[in-house]
């Protein structure tokens, strides 16, 4: 590499670490939404199926819009493709559950494992992105994309055993979303502070 290339990927680091520092507040928002809706999926998985669809319907939508906010402010941040496949997913997940709220749970159950698997992956590739090019705390979105990944192993083990079809998948989600907003928290004081 040459003493130019070297000085042209250091200014374009300090000039991305300055984007993500003037935005950190943008990741702290998400993380504090994705926390307190996960608090919220953990204490309703008792209620009837129906209702738990429209309530899970809702925060995979409001999540998904916060984060496709988050996603578009931040442009210039790593793992944005990767971000704005999350957040995607996310909104794409609350509508199916909202427009067809009959369908079973096993058909929720799908739904919330494909969801695991692509939020996972996406979730490690982000933090990956996020280790090359800034050190901040990325072991955190590591973290959440692997508890995704368990999640979704989890779901498919249920499924198995035909009986237990109305998994606690509440839990299962606000698991998600706590791990998932932790790690923006993480990642947003990380950033507060110039590199």
């Amino acid at each position: 590499m040459s003493t130019n290339q070297a000085a042209d990927a250091v200014r374009m680091q300090r000039a991305l670490a300055s984007a993500i520092h003037e935005h950190w507040g943008l990741f702290l928002t998400e993380g504090i939404v994705l926390v307190v809706l996960g608090f919220i999926a953990i204490l309703v998985p008792v209620l009837a199926t129906l209702w738990f669809t429209l309530v899970v319907g809702w925060l995979f939508l409001i999540s998904g819009i916060v984060g496709l906010f988050t996603t578009f402010r931040m442009r210039q941040a790593p793992g944005f493709w990767w971000s704005l496949v999350s957040a995607i997913l996310g909104i794409a997940a609350g509508l199916v559950l909202l427009l067809w709220t009959a369908s079973g749970a096993i058909s929720l159950t799908l739904l919330l494992s494909a969801f695991f698997i692509v939020e996972g992956v996406a979730s490690i590739m982000y933090a990956i992105d996020h280790r090359n090019q800034l050190t901040g705390r990325w072991g955190w979105m590591l973290l959440s994309g692997v508890i995704d990944l368990i999640l979704a192993a989890i779901i498919l083990l249920w499924l198995r055993n035909q009986d237990t079809a109305f998994v606690p998948l509440g839990l299962l989600v606000g698991i998600n979303m706590l791990f998932g907003g932790t790690a923006m928290i993480g990642m947003a004081l990380a950033a507060r502070h110039p590199a």
